[in-house]
């Protein structure tokens, strides 16, 4: 059994991740395992930034969004001899294992730390719900929640003054979050990266449905598949009705953790832990149908996940 392991979280953060840190320290703790945290992910590993956990360090955290530890991108890490340095410092600190949290980027620098002979347990955290093998990633219920909220009374003012209104959402390469909170949501028309879209025909069903008495539409755009501002201006010129567009940002990231994260981020947690302490890596716990998974890390980060075709399917129908 390992004596010493440390955690940090990397990319960016997730509602969730405080959940799954004080997880960790609480299930080695129940072990006889030190813990070490460090913080700012990897940019904070190559500045030698640990800090020992207790079980009192992770108290009354459960609760809060973003990350105890912190996050920062590191270029220097993306190079052979910055990842080099990384193993070797955490060698220096005794370190027999490490849990990374976070999504695929982050998953990734865990593998290759996994390769340079450093054990390693992953544990998906990322708002896009993009890592493969995985139905679910730590912080995307409650992302899709704020979105929800946001289209429910972005409706209202949509309603009261008979606007299209168009919601970008984050999602660079995966449409997933905008996807799901669309159909939940109830918007008219989704735009994302994994499917075409066609300016004139959406713009020719919302005149049309304006005409028999409609009073609003709503449409949800993944930033990584248009512009909302863009697309809102061709709508308006093809339309001829007053479009406004809400860019959520960074709202997103932030908030306390809905249940299911809090929960699911522990149970990850947990499993990870147990695995990393009695001597077994290269594993990613993930979610399959509610059921706790261990999956290939390394398949998991050079593997691409892809959009459910029903759900687009779906979203087409109830458009």
């Amino acid at each position: 059994m390992l004596q010493n392991i440390a955690v940090l979280t990397s990319g960016n953060d997730s509602p969730g991740m405080n959940a799954a840190i004080r997880a960790v320290v609480r299930t080695a703790a129940s072990k006889g395992v030190k813990v070490w945290g460090i913080h700012n992910g990897y940019k904070g590993l190559l500045n030698d930034e640990f800090e020992e956990l207790t079980s009192r360090s992770v108290g009354d955290m459960i609760q809060k969004g973003g990350t105890m530890l912190g996050t920062a991108r590191s270029n220097t890490f993306m190079t052979p001899e910055g990842q080099q340095k990384a193993f070797e410092i955490l060698k220096s600190h005794g370190i027999e294992g490490l849990v990374v949290i976070g999504g695929c980027g982050s998953l990734k620098g865990g593998a290759i730390l996994e390769e340079l002979g450093m054990p390693v347990v992953g544990i998906p955290a990322t708002i896009e719900n993009d890592v493969w093998g995985t139905d679910y990633t730590i912080g995307s219920d409650t992302a899709a929640n704020t979105v929800i909220d946001a289209i429910n009374k972005l409706r209202d003012t949509a309603s009261a003054h008979r606007r299209i209104i168009l919601i970008e959402v984050m999602g660079k390469t995966s449409g997933w979050l905008a996807l799901t909170s669309a159909i939940a949501g109830g918007a008219e028309h989704i735009i994302i990266p994994e499917a075409a879209y066609n300016v004139d025909y959406m713009a020719e069903e919302i005149k049309a449905s304006y005409d028999i008495g409609k009073r609003y539409s709503i449409i949800v755009v993944a930033e990584g598949g248009a512009s909302a501002v863009e697309i809102g201006k061709q709508i308006s010129e093809k339309t001829g009705i007053d479009t406004r567009v809400s860019v959520l940002g960074h709202i997103q990231r932030g908030g306390s953790p809905t249940v299911k994260d809090r929960i699911n981020a522990t149970l990850l947690a947990e499993r990870a832990t147990l695995a990393l302490v009695e001597g077994r890596s290269n594993i990613l716990f993930g979610y399959d149908r509610s059921t706790v998974v261990e999956l290939s890390l390394q398949e998991a980060v050079y593997c691409k996940k892809t959009l459910d075709t029903e759900l687009i399917r779906l979203s087409r129908v109830l458009a």
